[in-house]
């Protein structure tokens, strides 16, 4: 099955701003696309925001504004740009495809 690597994390201060990165081992096709999870220590995992096949995008409350989700289908890879970072948005951030998880990047935003 497909497999995923998360990359791009790191530590921000408040208002910062990451890009994150899911690449693939192979093109996505599936209907449902890529989702962006995270979860933070103690905390339910979370959905983040979806980009499907068709290219549609959808994004928590939290995120809008905020995330973007977009793929680039020549290397297999989706994005997730953060801008203006919060305390709140600390957590490992992990993508979905097919059922199947990547390893997780940790963000940390902090002071």
């Amino acid at each position: 099955q497909v497999q995923l690597a998360e990359s791009g994390g790191g530590l921000v201060e408040p208002g910062g701003s990451l890009t994150l990165s899911c690449v693939a081992s192979r093109r996505i096709d599936t209907p449902a696309g890529t989702t962006w999870y995270r979860q933070a220590p103690g905390k339910q995992r979370e959905y983040v925001a979806v980009i499907t096949r068709s290219g549609q995008t959808m994004y928590t409350d939290s995120a809008k504004g905020r995330f973007t989700i977009s793929r680039d289908n020549a290397s297999n890879t989706v994005y997730l740009p953060m801008n203006n970072l919060k305390p709140e948005d600390t957590a490992v951030y992990y993508c979905n495809t097919d059922q199947c998880w990547g390893q997780g990047t940790q963000v940390t935003v902090s002071s």
